[in-house]
């Protein structure tokens, strides 16, 4: 599998001084605990997690931005609201989530519809010299979970259900099979690579924050919790539906698809640490227990086959297990409860 080339730091520094940069270390001086005083720019980037794909209404104004399908409500919109509650105000200079990305578009352009024009700049554009925090999510569809989640669904490799992107890893293992395809064997490397790839990628990503922006403060945020420990809240549908949340994958899956989320909180969690000059980390699987899929009227997730909020050309796309409102909500307080503790250090 080829990795995508990375820049060392020393090469960075290098052109910087060539190009006769003079980039402050140092953000403004605070006190202890007080939360800033001026406007914190701030840029918020990411996939459909921190774009709230699935709760309308959604931005329609630019047609490149149209199947990011980023919430005017998204987490990033809720959370700055609830810390200007607090007196923490954020000036948002961009927020570029969008719908299908993967970790490469934060430095590559993203086609936001296969097979068209529709395309949007790298999301490292938004970033500014003077930008001073940095907050999203990313690194799920680097993994390959909708490859991952076709593997074990024969409802989601069905042709209605097409514009959930990516394929089977293996159309040839039958769906119900799939926990023994990831165990061992072609499955099991291929789901290893990724979470290498995912994982110097990330790295990429918190090293390009820190050239484009120095002097920023970089958050990234986890994944909610899809799978519940009791497994079998998973076999009854949701008040007012009628499929199951986590549709037709078998019951033997849902503890790897759990171990495979936890799995990609601890890569994620691995790049943060190891960030030069520190990082951030919201863990969003810790609290999210009780708010999967398969938590009823208290699921935050959606599940897979539910109908969202969102319809297009007449028809309704189903969440897709994408966070509800209620888990935007959860989003958002965690976030914002980050950051509040972030800018009053």
């Amino acid at each position: 599998m080829r990795k995508t080339k990375r820049t060392p730091r020393g090469r960075r520094l290098a052109a910087a001084v060539a190009l006769g940069s003079c980039l402050a270390l140092a953000g403004p001086a605070t006190i202890a605990g007080a939360a800033p005083a001026d406007p914190v720019p701030t840029v918020f980037f990411g996939d459909s997690y921190t774009a709230n794909y699935g709760i309308a209404p959604f931005h329609q104004d630019d047609p490149n931005r149209f199947f990011c399908f980023r919430a005017k409500e998204n987490y990033p919109t809720v959370a700055t609201r609830r810390l200007a509650d607090k007196g923490v105000t954020l000036d948002v200079q961009s927020d570029v989530s969008c719908g299908g990305a993967v970790v490469r578009h934060f430095w590559e352009e993203q086609e936001t519809f296969p097979g068209t024009d529709l395309k949007v700049p790298a999301q490292q554009d938004a970033l500014k010299a003077d930008t001073q925090l940095v907050v999203g999510s990313m690194g799920g569809n680097t993994l390959g979970f909708t490859r991952i989640l076709k593997q074990c669904s024969a409802k989601l490799r069905a042709p209605e259900n097409a514009l959930l992107p990516g394929t089977p890893v293996d159309e040839d293992e039958p769906a119900a099979k799939c926990a023994e395809f990831f165990g061992s064997g072609d499955g099991k490397q291929w789901l290893d690579d990724r979470f290498e790839q995912v994982g110097w990628e990330l790295e990429e990503l918190l090293d390009r924050m820190a050239y484009f922006s120095p002097d920023a403060k970089r958050v990234l945020v986890g994944y909610p919790r899809l799978v519940p420990e009791d497994i079998d809240k998973c076999l009854t549908a949701a008040p007012g539906q009628t499929e199951l949340p986590l549709a037709d994958i078998p019951q033997d899956a849902l503890p790897f698809l759990d171990q495979i989320q936890k799995r990609l909180d601890d890569v994620t969690k691995k790049a943060v640490a190891d960030a030069e000059d520190g990082a951030e980390f919201v863990d969003l699987y810790a609290v999210t227990g009780g708010n999967t899929a398969c938590d009823g009227a208290d699921r935050g997730i959606g599940g897979l086959l539910e109908p969202s909020q969102v319809s297009v050309l007449d028809t309704t796309l189903p969440w897709y297990a994408h966070p509800n409102e209620k888990g935007r909500d959860l989003q958002a307080q965690q976030v914002a409860d980050k950051v509040e503790g972030i800018l009053s250090r």
